[in-house]
């Protein structure tokens, strides 16, 4: 399997495209992921892309795999992505599954 763009890669991609320098890149980089951590708990969208958001959990029961004893998970906080319909079609492919009878 193929590895991923690497952070210095994607910095020297964004950084060529955009006639930027290394470092403003960096920055703006930078300043965005920690706005984007500051507002996960208000929904931080990126157009195009996807949405950050606070999802609380309930708490249920669960089993120990170990030992197979039934244990209870507490409720908890978990940060979710939701990827935008427009970057499935762009990865995917858009058309997707059709509804029957249409």
């Amino acid at each position: 399997m193929a590895a991923g763009m690497s952070k210095s890669a994607l910095i020297r991609h964004l950084a060529e495209k955009n006639e930027l320098t290394r470092a403003q890149v960096v920055q703006f980089l930078d300043t965005l992921v920690n706005t984007a951590y500051k507002e996960a708990k208000n929904g931080f969208m990126m157009p195009g892309l996807g949405k950050l958001v606070l999802v609380n959990r309930k708490a249920r029961m669960g089993r120990n795999p170990a030992t197979g004893e039934a244990i209870k998970i507490p409720a908890k906080k978990v940060v979710k992505f939701r990827v935008a319909k427009a970057a499935k079609d762009a990865i995917l492919g858009g058309g997707g599954a059709k509804k029957k009878g249409k």
